[in-house]
């Protein structure tokens, strides 16, 4: 279907070489020029990633976690978990005697060990032919030269400048002058130009051991934290089997816990039981169901989803179809229906995804959780800390109660979609929890109403925290009218939901298509 010219939007890319799409024109330019400069889909990926570290600070840093997936002709879907871990001395029980009941997104107990670094690493040695002393090279050049802010950035550097004036590292390196920048302004980051110069010269060893993994464990100590050199040292990622499930004739592959891509598999399996034929895709009809569809696979992700070795229920138990159709008896498609509690609230991350002339396709997922992460960077090698430990529970008895050396339930996830064992579709929506009713969305925009990679990630969206339903602006009056009507309570959200991006491989044709998120400031580009 041709878009109207006649209204504002923008086209699908289009090249039959190589292609990326990403949250930032500067991260989607480096991975093009290292396409073009023979370096696989994987190369890249992370040269992406690395300058997204830089230019789009807010959202994600060498202080977070990434989490990968990627297809090859003729070879198994290769899935890497990137996710760092609590603290080998924290327990539950010790911090319930401190008071703590839960982590909040400021709490020092929120702060997990890196896993970025150590995953870029492993992703370029399986599946590179460049290191990481290529890779990071453009990240290193803006973040020594500068880079000028983009539109959404500043938004989101605004919004956080009051957290990171509290933190002498964050106002030190992330504040001018203690304000955020505005749109234009040149920033430099020349403390993290170091620590980048570090790890292209050393690897990821630079940052687990030495003085930079010292910096990291005295900035968290110094605040009652309980991560030390050694927790640092002994990190390691995981190359792991992805999971999946067929959607009408699509199988949509994820990363198994203890990311929450099994949430979204969950999810199409209870909206595979419905029949979307006629449905209007921003009718009430649409909306209501992904809705209450969703609040029952986020109820199913809060009891089960965790470290995978302290997981109670195996994971096909969680995606055989028969559960999902129990699930789905429970909604009724004329009202509201008082279903288990919510997901949190939002929060930060980057997603990019790569295909190149080999059609290898990556797709890779970044962040510091929330926006800069727990508002706290390191004085002398100015990185970012994250706090995804704030998805822990502070409950002995849980499968998610933070522990030892845990991962927590994580919600960054990237996607593929393959038929016939062959990859069609790299793809991601950011948006933390939001995440798995994102790639729902967008496979439904694609599957069920027809629509191109551009338009299924354009299309308005809608989500729920606590009680309340938030939708888009773009979301019609009288589908906001039809929700009310069936006991929702809505409200306009203030930011738009997450972002995106998708790149579909026509193999008939040879042709590479590209979505690029409006929400973002990003662009899809190929050759």
């Amino acid at each position: 279907m041709i878009r109207d010219f006649h209204q504002p939007g923008r086209s699908p890319a289009f090249a039959c070489e190589g292609m990326a799409a990403t949250s930032h024109p500067l991260a989607t330019l480096a991975a093009v020029e290292t396409l073009r400069a023979g370096g696989s889909a994987a190369d890249a990926a992370i040269t992406a990633v690395a300058t997204l570290c830089v230019v789009e600070p807010a959202m994600t840093g060498i202080g977070g976690d990434c989490f990968c997936l990627i297809a090859r002709p003729d070879k198994p879907v290769w899935g890497y978990n990137g996710s760092g871990r609590a603290a080998g001395a924290v327990t539950a029980e010790a911090l319930i005697a401190q008071g703590v009941t839960t982590i909040g997104l400021d709490s020092i107990h929120a702060v997990t060990v890196p896993g970025a670094a150590e995953a870029w690493d492993a992703i370029l040695k399986a599946h590179g032919r460049f290191g990481l002393d290529r890779a990071l090279q453009p990240a290193i050049r803006y973040a020594e030269q500068g880079f000028a802010v983009s539109p959404r950035v500043a938004y989101d550097w605004a919004e956080q400048a009051p957290r990171l004036a509290r933190d002498p590292g964050a106002a030190r390196h992330y504040l001018a002058n203690g304000a955020a920048p505005k749109v234009g302004d040149i920033m430099r980051f020349p403390a993290l130009a170091e620590t980048l110069k570090a790890i292209a010269r050393h690897g990821p060893k630079a940052l687990y051991e030495g003085a930079i993994a010292e910096d990291i464990a005295a900035t968290v100590a110094a605040r009652g934290g309980y991560i030390r050199p050694e927790d640092l040292a002994r990190h390691r990622g995981d190359a792991v089997a992805p999971i999946s499930t067929n959607y009408r004739g699509l199988d949509l592959v994820e990363l198994p816990p203890n990311g929450q891509g099994i949430t979204a598999l969950v999810l199409l399996n209870i909206l595979e039981t419905f029949d979307l034929a006629g449905f209007d895709p921003l009718g009430t009809d649409r909306f209501h169901l992904a809705l209450e569809a969703a609040r029952l696979a986020f109820a199913v992700r809060d009891t089960h989803v965790a470290d995978p070795a302290f997981m109670r229920t195996p994971v096909p138990s969680l995606l055989d179809k028969g559960f999902a159709r129990s699930l789905a008896r429970h909604i009724d498609m004329t009202r509201r229906a008082p279903l288990p509690k919510a997901p949190m609230p939002g929060s930060d991350t980057v997603y990019l995804t790569v295909v190149d002339r080999d059609r290898m396709a990556v797709s890779l997922i970044n962040s510091l959780y929330s926006g800069f992460g727990v508002g706290i960077a390191t004085l002398k090698s100015g990185i970012l800390l994250q706090n995804r430990g704030a998805c822990f529970v502070v409950d002995p008895d849980h499968p998610n109660a933070i522990g030892p050396h845990k991962r927590s339930m994580h919600t960054i996830i990237p996607a593929l979609g393959m038929r016939g064992g062959r990859c069609e579709l790299a793809f991601g929506v950011m948006g933390a929890h939001y995440q798995p009713m994102g790639h729902v969305h967008v496979v439904q925009n694609l599957v069920d109403f027809g629509m191109d990679v551009q338009r299924a990630v354009d299309l308005p969206r809608a989500f729920y925290e606590g009680e309340t339903t938030q939708v888009e602006a773009g979301v019609p009056a009288a589908t906001v009218a039809g929700l009310t009507a069936r006991g929702h309570t809505v409200a306009v959200r203030p930011s738009p939901l997450g972002g995106g991006q998708m790149i579909w491989i026509d193999w008939d044709r040879g042709v590479l298509i590209g979505g690029s998120d409006p929400r973002k400031d990003g662009t899809a580009l190929g050759y």
